[in-house]
């Protein structure tokens, strides 16, 4: 039996999911009746969303010139803060599938998977999808797919996912043209695995590639990372239900139960082998994944209601048995009480793991504003100078201790009608844009790369372009390196006193328009009190910007008509001398509100 293991790529919503039910339609794996649309979307989220967020994995069997084929295919998400998913996907394979809308052509994120793959020396075969369509232009996308990707546009094969159509050559060309898997070059076992999930009953569901040697039931296995030793006593593979197997052999893909307890004892990227006859080295694996996004989560309901902190870190641990490439710490915080700060990939990556922690984990939580992982050079106590991460402002030392103070800048590739260019230039400018290349894709559309600093693309600057282009315009980031600017603490108080929860981290330049902003908007927040509050924005110990909440004032010379004005004056001095006593040992309720205004940048 031949065996042809392949990813799906592709840009968000060119097709890749729907191709899938195709396939699995075209090889006879579900019937007519059982199929559904996104088969392979098993999450509710994914669903509603029309995105896929966990790539998945299934086997069918194909019949092709009298011949018997296995085919293992894996549907992988197209966000790009999900491309860790895709490049996991990519090392378990020897070729892929690129899709490419018929119609909307080459996309940032095309660009950036069709990279990924060749980077992982696979066969690419690239796919023209949604023909169906009325806009559709396959000869034209076929020669930008020529232009910009350097695949020749003879090799485009021309299918329509929704109807059906092509699918049959489609298959004929997976069969033909995906090379096999490479031969074993030990006897030993070796297995890659390349995802991992939990399940309440079985335990870790490990998903792994198998290279070298072969997996049976009953083995006593070993990951050679972490030097733990399993039994397997379950073995199979997704065609897209559940099948058992035995034995699997060199070159196949396939899921394995070993009474796993926590997914501590199982790290993506870890080679399985043998524990009587163990493997000389293991296969290469994968780097970890770096978290760029970082913010603070905390429960949003008091004791009362049920929903509390450990209520919350029982959430945070479940989710991370099933999404390894966020990070969490516990934190405190003077304003909101006890909490995690977490990493994410990207800002998607970040809602997606709030909504999943609301709907699987059943908790409200609120979150600080998202910040970015900052480096500093700062001088020790004994006048050394060493490197530190910081991911909250609230971490930051002193500004006299520091010596060198870097930011992450980002390689931006935007893909947009020529119409455009101008305003999103303007954006990119406003946002410490550096321009770096404009290059012509094809008749009306260009595509222009910049370099900005993270900090000012993970707020709203993919709305801002989708606004500006009229949703036109899509964009690719991945970080290059960290430079080192003129970044500042802007600390923020609150009746003299610094409130933590509310400080950031910008460039000097910006410094007085973000501190005034706000202030601004902290004021409209922040009910008014028996006394008087300034609210304060800092750099060190010079007051860049201030606001004042006025106080509520009773009317005390209400009852004063007529008479000696000094009486009156008598009240209003002994008014002031209460304000003032009040100020000094009054406290200020600041709302809930007030920390999620920090969140909108919008003017």
């Amino acid at each position: 039996m031949h065996i042809r293991n392949f990813s799906i790529i592709a840009h968000i919503d060119h097709g890749k999911s729907t191709l899938a039910d195709r396939l699995l339609q075209a090889t006879n794996a579900v019937s007519a009746r059982e199929a559904k649309e996104q088969q392979l979307d098993s999450m509710d989220l994914e669903r509603e969303r029309g995105i896929t967020i966990k790539a998945s994995a299934v086997t069918v069997m194909h019949r092709h010139n009298g011949e018997d084929y296995m085919l293992n295919f894996i549907d992988t998400p197209g966000h790009v803060d999900f491309g860790y998913e895709v490049s996991r996907a990519l090392k378990a394979c020897e070729g892929a599938l690129l899709i490419v809308d018929a119609s909307q052509g080459v996309e940032a994120q095309t660009v950036v998977n069709t990279y990924l793959a060749v980077e992982q020396d696979l066969e690419i075969v690239p796919v023209l999808n949604k023909i169906d369509l009325p806009g559709a232009r396959p000869d034209e996308i076929a020669e930008e797919v020529e232009q910009v990707l350097g695949i020749d546009a003879l090799e485009c094969l021309p299918v329509s996912a929704k109807t059906g159509e092509g699918i049959p050559e489609l298959l004929s060309a997976i069969c033909d043209r995906f090379p096999e898997p490479r031969k074993p070059v030990m006897k030993q076992t070796r297995a890659l695995i390349f995802d991992a999930v939990y399940d309440d009953y079985r335990g870790v569901i490990v998903y792994c590639r198998v290279f070298d040697g072969k997996l049976k039931v009953g083995d006593k296995i070993r990951m050679m990372g972490i030097e733990r030793t399993f039994n397997i006593t379950e073995l199979g593979k997704y065609t897209p239900k559940p099948e058992k197997h035995k034995e699997i052999g060199p070159g196949e893909t396939c899921y394995l139960v070993a009474a796993i307890k926590t997914l501590g004892d199982v790290r993506v990227g870890d080679t399985i082998t043998i524990d009587h006859d163990p493997a000389p080295e293991a296969l290469s694996g994968y780097e970890p994944p770096m978290q760029m996004v970082f913010c603070d989560f905390y429960p949003s309901t008091t004791e009362e209601k049920g929903n509390s902190f450990e209520e919350l870190r029982d959430a945070m641990e479940k989710l991370i048995l099933n999404d390894s490439s966020f990070t969490y710490q516990a934190v405190h915080s003077e304003a909101l009480g006890f909490g995690f700060r977490c990493g994410f990939l990207g800002l998607l990556h970040m809602d997606i793991i709030q909504e999943r922690l609301e709907r699987e984990g059943g908790v409200q939580v609120v979150q600080t504003a998202p910040t970015v992982s900052y480096k500093i050079k700062m001088r020790g106590k004994g006048g050394e100078i060493f490197e530190k991460e910081i991911h909250n402002p609230a971490d930051l030392p002193d500004a006299g201790l520091i010596v060198e103070f870097s930011e992450p800048i980002c390689k931006v590739e935007i893909m947009t009608p020529g119409d455009y260019i101008g305003e999103i230039m303007k954006l990119c400018m406003e946002r410490r844009g550096v321009f770096k290349n404009q290059s012509f894709v094809s008749h009306g559309r260009e595509m222009l790369t910049f370099e900005i600093p993270l900090a000012e693309i993970i707020f709203d600057f993919y709305d801002k372009l989708k606004g500006i282009s009229q949703g036109y315009a899509t964009m690719d980031y991945h970080v290059e390196r960290y430079d080192k600017n003129d970044l500042v603490k802007v600390a923020i108080l609150i009746n003299g006193e610094p409130v933590e929860a509310l400080s950031l981290i910008c460039h000097r330049d910006r410094a007085v328009q973000r501190g005034k902003l706000l202030l601004h908007k902290l004021k409209k927040q922040i009910d008014r009190h028996q006394f008087e509050i300034p609210l304060q924005a800092a750099i060190g110990g010079k007051i860049i910007a201030r606001e004042t909440i006025a106080a509520l004032r009773k009317d005390v010379t209400a009852k004063c008509y007529g008479g000696d004005v000094s009486r009156k004056r008598k009240l209003l001095e002994a008014q002031k001398r209460g304000k003032s006593k009040m100020k000094a040992v009054g406290s200020v309720n600041i709302p809930q509100k007030a920390f999620m205004s920090v969140l909108d940048t919008s003017e």
